[in-house]
């Protein structure tokens, strides 16, 4: 497979995570709020297991693309500084996201835990639109 279709593939990934982590950011996260403790408790584990259908094959592809151009490229600088911010959506995300879901689910001060998911959000928030616009760089010189 030639560079410029792992680049094509890699763009399409970025755009798919840069649309679901705004609407994640700015309208899913935030109408959590609105549940009381037990519609939330209820709704949330559905949540989690249909939000990752969407999320785990675009990020699988991400992170297998980033490092196939990485190497494709010879460990080219710009490349790998993307490879690596994918890489920091996954420590995050596993990190830090997970665990605060899981607190979600079993809590009862949920506010709390809501408010960290939104400003904690934003990190990820930030590099993959980072991610994306590096791509969108290196995909249209």
């Amino acid at each position: 497979m030639g560079t410029d279709i792992l680049l094509v593939l890699k763009l399409v990934s970025d755009a798919g995570l840069l649309v679901l982590i705004w609407l994640v950011q700015l309208v899913i996260y935030p109408s959590f709020r609105f549940y009381n403790i037990s519609e939330l408790k209820k709704w949330h584990r559905p949540y989690t297991g249909r939000i990752t259908l969407v999320v785990l094959p675009l990020m699988v592809s991400q992170l297998i693309l980033s490092w196939g151009i990485v190497l494709a490229y010879n460990w080219d600088i710009f490349h790998t500084i993307n490879a690596v911010l994918v890489l920091l959506t996954w420590v995050s995300t596993f990190i830090i996201f997970v665990p605060l879901h899981q607190k979600i689910e079993n809590a009862q001060h949920l506010k709390i835990y809501i408010r960290k998911l939104i400003t904690y959000n934003w990190l990820r928030t930030f590099l993959w639109t980072i991610i994306f616009v590096n791509t969108l760089i290196v995909a249209i010189t």
